[in-house]
């Protein structure tokens, strides 16, 4: 078991580095070709730390462990909303963007219905499921692509740090090279002994990987959300949380069904129940009404926001293993 453990905690360490070595060598690739920032921003970087995720999600369906897949999901974007978007939100609570956050906001509702269509009436994700999830994705990106050189200005650019230095093109490949097989060694590290840790611990695949293996992949979203934070920008943490959230149902998603379809896993059960269908979807959806709802009535964010989805993630970790 201490073992796993040390293999799970490397298999995360990998996943957050190798991101990291991706999305600079990606980056870097990039703007070798002179593409706008805004271009990169939506394409090269969100796709690169959504990567954790896909990796994870597709090696645990691969591997006919699709409560794995199912649960990474689920779990990042309850994460993601009632953790990492929450601490920006507590901290630091102020106005935002409307404009620039509708669309990811519809697009998050609209691929969240489909979602919820496949897990209460069809009862499984299937691969034309997992086709329709990976062509809104492109549709996404093509319009977040055309809003950013619409309106240039609507898009804040992360500041670049003062001693960054444009590396070589062999860097740059050499970095995408060893960020991406890092990130499928630490996936397939983290699937592998997350199993051995659950089983070992004695609760369903689906608690590990809506608790530990959820918040290790979004663990990219997090430190953006602390550095925005830190820089006097939390509203483009905020931005960065619901377009990962997006990434999330329909990349991550997408790419796992798509290549090994599953029926909805069952792991814990509330009353009589499937705990995911009573508890983990529909909270998934409430944490994100609860987000942006107000954000859009009111056109700001609230402290009280921040403290009740704090409060809520805590009782659902609480919940996870408690029960």
């Amino acid at each position: 078991m201490l073992i796993s453990v040390l293999l799970f905690a490397l298999g995360l360490v990998l996943l957050i580095k190798g991101g990291d070595w991706f999305v600079d060598g990606a980056t870097g690739i990039a703007r070798r070709f002179n593409l706008p920032d805004i271009v990169v921003g939506a394409t090269v970087v969100s796709i690169g730390t959504t990567l954790p995720e896909v990796m994870v999600s597709t090696t645990g369906a691969l591997l006919g462990q699709g409560s794995m897949a199912y649960g990474n999901a689920i779990g990042s974007i309850i994460c993601n909303t009632a953790l990492i978007a929450a601490i920006s939100v507590a901290f630091n609570p102020g106005p935002v963007n409307t404009k620039s956050m509708k669309m990811p906001v519809v697009f998050f509702f609209v691929s969240a219905a489909i979602y919820c269509f496949a897990a209460y009436i069809m009862g499984s994700f299937t691969r034309p499921l997992g086709l329709v999830m990976l062509a809104i994705f492109v549709v996404y990106l093509i319009l977040t692509v055309r809003q950013g050189m619409k309106n240039p200005d609507s898009v804040e650019e992360e500041e670049e740090d003062g001693d960054s230095k444009p590396h070589s093109l062999w860097m740059d490949l050499i970095l995408l090279v060893v960020g991406a097989a890092l990130i499928a060694w630490g996936a397939d590290l983290l699937v592998e002994h997350g199993t051995i840790i659950a089983q070992g611990l004695g609760v369903p695949e689906t608690v590990i990987a809506l608790t530990f293996v959820a918040l290790g992949t979004s663990l990219p979203e997090l430190v953006t959300t602390i550095t925005s934070l830190k820089k006097g920008h939390a509203h483009l943490g905020i931005g960065n949380v619901i377009g990962a959230n997006v990434f999330n149902l329909v990349l991550v998603s997408g790419v796992s069904v798509t290549l090994a379809p599953f029926d909805v896993p069952v792991g814990k059960l509330l009353m009589g129940h499937n705990a995911s269908l009573v508890l983990d979807i529909p909270l998934m959806v409430g944490v994100m009404l609860l987000l942006c709802v107000p954000a859009l009535t009111t056109r700001k964010l609230h402290r009280w926001q921040g403290i009740v989805l704090l409060c809520i993630y805590a009782a659902f970790c609480l919940f996870q293993f408690a029960f």
